[in-house]
């Protein structure tokens, strides 16, 4: 069965970018040696599926930094947006998110990283999220996009565990109940 899981950086104050996007915030945490389990927790999935604003956000960075297959969720972007470097490692879906993982699961996906704070809270309320990993950066950044949103109830959440970084960052991971 395909399971949805996320990995994330927040502020202490719960947003994952500032109200214009920008993640410039991240850069004074992100030391070089301490990949905070990134690189272990991208070697566990089949690939990504993120949002549309975290995708234009990550081409502002340079290059592409992913070498799993990459979906990006949007209603408004095409094949016809592609650029060519990305071809045949990124492509578009205007699928709703259940729809989207029975489509990777058909393709033999089984986990699946779940990135970007508007489709993470439309996977949580699908239930379609496993588990999260949410690094707390020490920033209050006041306003923002938040990664968490309204919910229709309570979703209860079982801590698995909580390390402390050199860099000042804290990584907890929780269990969607």
């Amino acid at each position: 069965m395909i399971t949805g899981h996320v990995f994330m950086a927040i502020s202490l104050d719960g947003f994952v970018a500032r109200a214009d996007g920008g993640v410039d915030w991240l850069s004074k945490y992100m030391t070089e040696g301490e990949d905070n389990g990134f690189g272990a927790f991208m070697d566990s999935v089949d690939g990504l599926v993120m949002g549309r604003a975290s995708y234009e956000n990550v081409l502002t960075f340079g290059g592409w930094h992913y070498t799993k297959p990459t979906i990006v969720m949007s209603q408004t972007l095409t094949d016809a947006n592609l650029p060519e470097f990305l071809a045949g490692r990124v492509r578009f879906s205007s699928k709703p998110p259940n729809d989207l993982m029975q489509e990777l699961e058909a393709e033999g996906w089984k986990r699946v990283y779940v990135d970007g704070g508007k489709i993470v809270q439309s996977f949580l309320a699908e239930g379609l999220i496993e588990d999260m990993t949410l690094t707390r950066v020490p920033i209050l950044l006041g306003r923002g996009k938040p990664l968490f949103g309204p919910l229709e109830q309570d979703l209860e959440l079982e801590h698995i565990e909580t390390q402390s970084l050199h860099s000042g960052l804290v990584t907890s991971k929780y269990r969607v109940c």
